[in-house]
């Protein structure tokens, strides 16, 4: 299960916001406020997230603790809006 950290910081490498990252994940902004500044999020809206970013062109470490930007076929970010 990816982390906090992880995901703050797989969400600064895809360059979105807490608004664009809640909307591809189903979730509310609100939400995705509590979620990166406490420990309380839930296993299946972490799923979510992760594969929200995934999908932004971001990979997570087998290890659970590393986060890196896939250099390989990218995805244009400025096409998300």
């Amino acid at each position: 299960m990816i982390t906090v950290v992880q995901i703050r910081a797989g969400r600064a490498m895809a360059r979105l916001t807490q608004t664009q990252l809640a909307g591809r994940a189903g979730t509310s902004t609100t939400a995705m406020n509590n979620i990166e500044y406490s420990t309380n999020a839930k296993g299946p809206t972490l799923r979510a997230i992760q594969a929200a970013l995934e999908e932004s062109g971001i990979e997570f470490n087998a290890d659970g603790g590393g986060v890196r930007l896939k250099l390989a076929g990218r995805v244009n970010r400025t096409d998300h809006g």
